[in-house]
């Protein structure tokens, strides 16, 4: 495969996998209140321009880190601890997300294709399935 179109072809799935969570975190932190009920439940209605900023920088960092080669040397145990973590938070709060906002019936009725909705989600779950696979293989056991 040609360098140029490898390269379009990456840039158009990094895009779409970038729309996919940015989308679902500005759902997860506006349309379920989270944040505001955070405040409401600690009562800490002075610090809200604090909770917004951690939130900014947190997404900043989180993007910064994505983008460079920084590592920290951690032993396999804790790493493995961490991402064991991290994949249950992230895959919980994909779940929970769907479930509440009732993403994939809504979508599948406007586009039209609410017949295949079995093939489609097999299709999120192998998709998902294959890039943890490629990801680890070819990032982590380097």
């Amino acid at each position: 495969m040609p360098p140029l179109l490898n390269s379009l072809i990456e840039l158009i799935i990094g895009f779409a996998g970038g729309l996919a969570v940015g989308g679902g975190y500005v759902a997860f932190i506006t349309v379920l209140g989270i944040v505001p009920r955070l405040i409401q439940l600690s009562k800490t209605e002075p610090f809200l321009n604090i909770y917004a900023a951690c939130i900014l920088l947190g997404s900043l960092f989180g993007t910064f880190l994505s983008f460079t080669n920084i590592t920290w040397n951690y032993s396999f145990v804790f790493i493995m601890i961490w991402g064991i973590l991290q994949g249950i938070f992230n895959g919980m709060l994909a779940a929970a997300l769907t479930e509440v906002l009732n993403v994939f019936p809504i979508l599948y009725k406007r586009i039209g294709i609410e017949k295949h909705t079995m093939w489609l989600l097999m299709a999120i779950v192998f998709g998902k399935i294959a890039g943890s696979i490629f990801q680890w293989v070819y990032f982590v056991k380097q």
